[in-house]
C-alpha cells in the first residue's frame, strides 16, 4: 500500500514539474521576444 502512495506522490510530482517547466520556459521565451522588440526599436 505504501509503495503505491509513494507512486502516486512521485507521478503527481513529476506533472507538476513538467508543467512548472513549460511554464518556466515559456516566460523566458516571451521576455526574449520582448526584449528583441525593444533592442530593434532602439535602433
Amino acid at each position: 500500500m505504501a509503495k503505491e502512495e509513494i507512486k502516486k506522490l512521485l507521478e503527481h510530482s513529476k506533472k507538476e514539474l513538467d508543467s512548472n517547466h513549460d511554464n518556466f520556459v515559456k516566460s523566458i521565451q516571451d521576455e526574449l521576444t520582448s526584449f528583441k522588440k525593444k533592442a530593434l526599436d532602439r535602433i
